[in-house]
């Protein structure tokens, strides 16, 4: 993306990886790198325990637009607070896909009272942090800043989202910055696998396409195409206004109803419905025996945020964990797929997800090997999916539950995307109780329900001729023999 003089702005590519930042706030406990062990692992329990104590309540107050005002207050001298908006790539069209990553790239650059240069050096002398980042469904705007500028960081980011003036040279500058960002994006590996995932996942559905789109629509979104989507999906039951931090509440509220009341009621029209994505069991394969190592993501379709079996699938797959050469110690460590691959040597790295949308999902693995120990990775991968639908055992299911808890209760800053995604901000005594009602013969149900017997999806680059052909692959979804 484009970097400004006052915004340090984060990748797309990164935000978008599902145990990153993209979209979640769950899975990113679920997948996250941190590993435990003996006296550590307790101590960090104890920290989590010390963040729960000190959550503060988080306050919500819906606007007669549908806009929704939530804080926590934890009285800091800074504060954090964005605008989450429940449009992204998923709400695209194959001709307009790319508008609202492309919208996200107008925001910075100018405003009918303030040009580009003003907007960041006023966030620049305000010692503050201006950044937006989308995801396939969901847009998000937000600033870093001391609270006693909290009233200035909200009319910025209402004056972006509703008064950008999207001048036609800024479009023109902004294709070659986003056509070089897609070819960052092509050399990132990791991200080109997650691409072809989604699209043989979600064969010719809006979850299938890219979030920067087509080189062909960049080079063609204009004006108008911006205008309709802002018209189209930024209305005030799609946006949250959330804050936390050094925030008061009832000044929050204030600033809300002064700077979107009347703007987001303006936005008539019915708010478009979700387009359903369908998942379908298929494999993407580009092979290049020139390329070191053989990148490859599998998965099979998991469920929505609110579905009942989300927190179980989390548990397990935080049981199957992650894993690179730099770890060390990887005949020492609880997963048992990490100690398998570090004991064989089949991999460089690998990495478990749990990627929830709305009202569908991908569960898998993605990992990078050597193309002479592909199968046998993949083997191992599918071996150990098959003992977590029949044999796993309650301590492992016990450390799964406790290494979730405290990658959760560490990193409590998600307000917005939780009133997205629930309508709600889950207390954590719920949370921690709907994790701790997770057991082996749970595990086992759940896995058998969305692994057992599935047929899986599989994006695969690099070296892959040992690779095993699709119907090997979903055959051993069911048993595998040593």
């Amino acid at each position: 993306m484009a970097a400004a003089a006052a915004r340090v702005v984060l990748s797309s590519a990164a935000r978008r990886r599902l145990w990153g930042f993209s979209e979640s706030l769950l899975i990113r406990g679920a997948a996250g790198r941190s590993l435990y062990f003996g006296e550590n692992r307790l101590r960090s329990t104890q920290a989590a325990t010390q963040v729960v104590l000190n959550v503060p309540e988080t306050r919500v107050t819906c606007l007669e637009s549908g806009l929704r005002v939530a804080s926590e207050d934890s009285g800091l001298s800074t504060c954090t607070v964005g605008l989450w908006i429940d449009a992204g790539s998923r709400y695209e069209n194959e001709k307009n896909n790319g508008t609202a990553h492309f919208l996200e790239h107008m925001a910075f650059k100018g405003t009918k009272k303030r040009s580009q240069l003003d907007l960041e050096l006023e966030i620049e002398n305000m010692g503050a942090h201006l950044n937006a980042y989308t995801s396939r469904e969901q847009t998000v705007y937000y600033a870093k800043a001391f609270s006693k500028d909290l009233p200035r960081a909200v009319e910025i980011l209402a004056d972006i989202i509703q008064n950008s003036t999207l001048g036609e040279a800024e479009i023109e500058r902004e294709r070659g910055v986003i056509l070089r960002e897609m070819q960052e994006v092509e050399t990132n590996l990791q991200e080109v696998v997650f691409d072809y995932l989604h699209a043989t996942a979600y064969q010719n559905t809006a979850l299938g396409r890219t979030i920067l789109g087509p080189t062909e629509n960049i080079k063609s979104i204009s004006r108008k195409d911006l205008v309709d989507y802002i018209t189209t999906h930024y209305k005030g039951p799609r946006i949250v206004l959330a804050a936390a931090g050094g925030v008061s509440h009832d000044e929050l509220l204030d600033l809300a109803k002064f700077h979107f009341g009347d703007s987001l009621c303006t936005h008539k029209g019915e708010i478009p419905a979700l387009p359903p994505c369908k998942f379908t069991g298929s494999e993407i394969r580009v092979r290049d025996d020139k390329m070191p190592l053989a990148h490859l993501a599998i998965a099979v379709e998991a469920v929505g945020w609110a579905h009942p079996d989300t927190i179980c699938l989390m548990v397990a797959n935080t049981l199957i964990g992650n894993w690179d050469r730099s770890f060390g110690g990887g005949m020492n460590l609880s997963s048992k797929l990490a100690q398998l691959t570090c004991h064989g040597n089949l991999c460089h790295s690998f990495q478990s997800f749990n990627t929830s949308y709305t009202d569908t999902g991908l569960w898998g693995l993605y990992m990078v090997c050597e193309s002479s120990t592909v199968a046998d990775m993949l083997h191992v991968v599918q071996k150990e999916w098959m003992r977590l639908c029949t044999s796993v055992t309650e301590s492992e299911v016990a450390r799964a539950r406790n290494l979730l808890k405290t990658n959760m209760l560490l990193q409590l800053d998600d307000i917005g995307r939780q009133m997205l995604c629930y309508n709600r901000r889950i207390p954590i005594p719920e949370l921690e109780a709907r994790i701790d009602a997770v057991n082996a013969e749970t595990i086992r149900e759940v896995c058998t329900k969305y692994i057992y017997n599935r047929s899986p999806a599989i994006a695969a680059v690099g070296p892959i001729k040992q690779l095993p052909d699709f119907k090997q692959i979903r055959s051993n979804m069911c048993w595998l023999r040593d």
